[in-house]
């Protein structure tokens, strides 16, 4: 695969994921009645929506900016893997296995995005150790 196609796969992820959890992030700050209700469904308290929707709306934000925050970056991608794993494990437990269908889509969507991530940046990263 050349660079190019890396780069274009990445990107598309990048965007996909990022409008994923902007939408999530926004709607939980603005208190959106659909998102609070699954949320404290799943028995999560009200303080952790908002908390959530700062986190993801930060990480998209760093996860946009075009090769910079390289580091920062994987902690976007360690905390979007752990949003979504505590996503499907709580939908499961709760609501059963047909409401993870979402999980194990965002869950596809950031493992290629990553995959790809680590073809483009694993040169900056070899260079600065």
């Amino acid at each position: 695969m050349n660079t190019q196609t890396t780069k274009v796969i990445f990107w598309t992820g990048a965007v996909l994921i990022s409008l994923w959890f902007g939408a999530s992030g926004f709607f939980e700050l603005t208190g959106n009645p659909l998102v609070w209700g699954i949320t404290q469904q799943l028995g999560y308290p009200a303080h952790f929506i908002y908390i959530l929707g700062v986190f993801k709306l930060s990480g998209v934000v760093v996860m946009l900016t075009p090769n910079r925050l390289l580091r920062l970056k994987e902690w976007v991608f360690a905390g979007i893997f752990f949003d979504i794993l505590f996503a499907f494990f709580s939908k499961v437990a709760v609501l059963g296995f047909p409401a993870t269908i979402d999980a194990i889509i965002a869950f596809g969507i950031i493992s290629v995005t990553y995959v790809m991530y680590r073809k483009l940046y694993t040169v900056t990263y070899e260079q600065n150790q």
